[in-house]
């Protein structure tokens, strides 16, 4: 929020700027005009202000804020979608906002059962409705590292984040420091394996107990879907086999219909037509 001094020096700001652009701001109105954005920096509101000074049209808060939310790091609704999708991906190391996040939380049910169009449009619902509210007290993108699995993706990822001063040079050295400095443990190898099929042999006793039980349940849901993709299959089967019979019988029943309708085109055995 602008302290005091900095809401005054808005407040000629915003005399100046309509001046430039042809306008005449009472007190009270510019009062109110400050009411409404105080809640912003002063470097967000100079550049928004030199923004409408630039467009031109007329000075007012639905302008200025225009120009404010641009700078404040909302990605738009089609990049944060494709970054939820990235995140999606346990194996991908993914830098986010506090914003996308929560907006995953309504849209990862419908992702899981399969639904993309579905999910993709509760995403948007709830990331416009935080976005909107995140503006309305003017908060910033903040920005968080969501970590993979895959250990030289999470370093090409912060690297990335670092570069687009999307996350902090402190923040970014923690993770890297970490990652550095903290190999995985065999434990934690034995976990990746699983996924990756690579068993590892130097397991803790309780981990190999435990990855054979989560070997087993996987097994068992594979042959499951195995079963119901074969059931699939042979229905899909019939019912081709089926449509194709009943197109048949419909063709051979036209063209008897047809012959029906049409009868005998000449005389028997005369060759000539039965009018002549």
């Amino acid at each position: 929020m602008l302290s005091e001094d900095q809401q005054d020096q808005l407040l000629l700001s915003l005399f100046a700027t309509a001046e430039v652009m042809g306008q005449q701001l009472t007190q009270g109105a510019a009062l109110l005009m400050v009411e409404d954005l105080r809640e912003y920096s002063e470097p967000v509101l100079s550049v928004a202000l030199r923004n409408c000074r630039r467009e031109g049209g007329r000075l007012t808060v639905a302008a200025i804020l225009k120009h404010a939310q641009a700078a404040d790091g909302h990605p738009g609704k089609d990049e944060a979608w494709a970054i939820a999708l990235s995140a999606s991906d346990e194996s991908e190391t993914v830098v986010m906002t506090r914003e996308i996040r929560q907006a995953m939380t309504a849209s990862s049910p419908v992702l899981e059962v399969g639904d993309k169009v579905g999910a993709r449009m509760a995403f948007m619902s709830a990331y416009d409705r935080l976005v909107i509210a995140a503006r309305a007290e003017a908060k910033p993108a903040q920005w968080e590292v969501s970590l993979g699995y895959d250990s030289a993706r999470r370093v090409i990822a912060i690297e990335s984040a670092l570069r687009s001063k999307l996350i902090s040079e402190e923040a970014g050295a923690k993770h890297l420091a970490h990652l550095r400095l903290a190999p995985p443990t065999e434990d934690g190898l034995a976990i990746a394996g699983l996924i990756t099929g690579q068993v590892r042999a130097n397991a803790s006793p309780q981990m190999r107990k435990k990855l054979a039980e989560v070997r087993c349940i996987i097994k068992a849901a594979q042959a499951k879907k195995d079963r119901q993709r074969a059931k699939d299959s042979q229905r899909r089967r019939v019912e081709t086999y089926l449509r194709k019979r009943q197109a048949r019988a419909a063709l051979s029943a036209l063209a008897e219909q047809q012959l029906n309708e049409s009868g005998p085109s000449s005389s028997p055995g005369t060759g000539r037509s039965r009018w002549c």
